[in-house]
């Protein structure tokens, strides 16, 4: 493994830029991972699933953070289906354009979405009333993730 790394090496000092990527060690974006805003109200083996809410003009958002080994990129938005005993409900994005961070140190994608939400909503997340969260994207994508207990 270290010949293939000294091979890297040299061919990055001769302007090699997938061999400079391999190299880079992107903090950056794993300090964001390590310190992210909100609560974790679900996770499975596909990721974690963190969530905050915002308040603008009167108008409810939820924001979303879904840690995944999953590069999740699309320009047609995604959807938050929370599923229960007392019914399912479904949240559109309000972004449409969604993109994941990498970080290749802990080889994980980091992705931010806002969801636009209802009062109604925002209490049955916050009570904890569902049993699973299924991100939809892509129309084919989902990643499920069941209930946190904490």
């Amino acid at each position: 493994m270290s010949i293939l790394k000294s091979v890297d090496k040299v061919l990055a000092a001769f302007g090699n830029i997938r061999a400079m990527e391999r190299l880079h060690v992107d903090t950056f974006t794993e300090e964001k991972i390590q310190a992210v805003d909100g609560e974790m109200i679900a996770q499975s083996s596909q990721g974690q699933l963190w969530i905050g809410q915002q308040e603008l003009n009167g108008y409810l958002f939820l924001e979303v953070v879904v840690l995944s080994r999953l590069n999740i990129k699309t320009y047609r938005g995604a959807t938050l289906i929370f599923s229960s005993e007392n019914g399912d409900f479904i949240l559109p994005s309000d972004t449409q354009e969604i993109e994941s961070d990498y970080s290749n140190i802990s080889n994980r994608y980091m992705t931010r979405i806002s969801f636009d939400l209802s009062k109604a909503q925002l209490q049955r997340i916050k009570k904890g009333d569902f049993e699973q969260v299924q991100f939809v994207f892509k129309k084919k994508k989902v990643l499920t993730f069941l209930r946190s207990n904490s």
